[in-house]
């Protein structure tokens, strides 16, 4: 029973008020728990919002992935990341084959297997983010990749740095390993400061590199998942972020703008991520079951384990 009958002939009153409330908390919270926080909702309340929640996340997200290019400087990411260069390719590209074979053993719906495996491959739920409405996943395909990524990503933030340390590993093995095997920018970031100075460092590098791989992707994406007309949905929001990223280069903005821009399009993207949240249902949780939730689980394994032996041997 949804907490919503608990509220009488009210209820839809509170309902509209406990909405708003959750939207402005999700301004202030993690991206994974403003993702959680329209689960709840949806889950035990009831959304009152639900046609203005799917259409806001469509133009949000897009407008997020815009903005946070502003705080990308192309140069910098190439420069250095190169020491993860070697590692990044191939990660990024065997996982998403990797992700979409096991999707199909696992039966796993074609679009959600591709989420799960491009928020493993690249940064995440940004990349989830960006890769979505490319390939026109709706939105419990997209709460749902969400949902399963940053569960394993706020794992993997506590439990990395006292492995790292039992295995006794150098900074930079660290760095390496953290910014390849978790999947959330934010988190690596904290996983590579907990370790220390230069394991935040080659961490944060590795990973901006990383995540320019959400561009290609998207690309490659519109092509893969093409509809039968033959026309291809030319992913315009990625040129845009390809654009942003380049004015922050070569046109050396004010700094404190850039932070402006890239700081409002990381709260935009957390109120997204309540909307895409509001978007899950009960009935498409029994619908998928567990099959997307152990390919995740399974898919992080691999990257976990092969770039935790590959940086032991070099």
């Amino acid at each position: 029973m949804k907490l919503s009958n608990l509220f009488g002939k009210n209820h839809d009153k509170v309902c509209h008020i406990i909405f708003i409330v959750l939207m402005v908390t999700s301004l202030f919270v993690s991206p994974a728990i403003a993702l959680f926080l329209g689960i709840f909702m949806a889950l035990t309340i009831g959304v009152p919002y639900s046609n203005f929640a799917k259409k806001a996340s469509k133009y949000l997200l897009q407008i997020s992935v815009v903005g946070l290019g502003f705080g990308m400087d192309l140069y910098e990411s190439l420069a250095t990341g190169r020491e993860g260069m070697t590692f990044t390719i191939v990660s990024v590209i065997g996982v998403l084959v990797i992700g979409t074979l096991l999707g199909r053993i696992l039966k796993v719906n074609k679009k959600n297997a591709y989420l799960i495996s491009s928020g493993t491959a690249i940064c995440g739920g940004s990349a989830i983010a960006a890769i979505a409405p490319v390939i026109k996943a709706d939105e419990n395909e997209t709460s749902l990749a969400l949902a399963i990524i940053f569960i394993l990503n706020a794992i993997a933030l506590f439990i990395f740095p006292p492995i790292g340390r039992w295995l006794d590993m150098t900074q930079s093995q660290f760095g390496t390993w953290a910014a390849i095997a978790i999947h959330d920018t934010s988190s690596v970031v904290g996983a590579g400061a907990a370790y220390g100075e230069e394991a935040l460092k080659i961490a944060t590098t590795v990973k901006l590199t990383r995540a320019l791989w959400i561009i290609p992707v998207a690309i490659v994406s519109a092509l893969i998942f093409r509809s039968g007309s033959k026309k291809i949905s030319i992913p315009w929001f990625i040129f845009m972020f390809i654009g942003a990223m380049l004015i922050n280069t070569f046109l050396h903005l004010p700094e404190q703008l850039s932070i402006g821009i890239v700081f409002v399009s990381k709260k935009l993207l957390c109120v997204t991520l309540f909307f895409i949240g509001c978007g899950l249902s009960l009935a498409t949780i029994k619908k998928v079951g567990v099959k997307p939730l152990i390919l995740g689980v399974v898919l992080w394994a691999i990257i976990s384990l092969s770039t935790l032996g590959v940086v032991f041997l070099l």
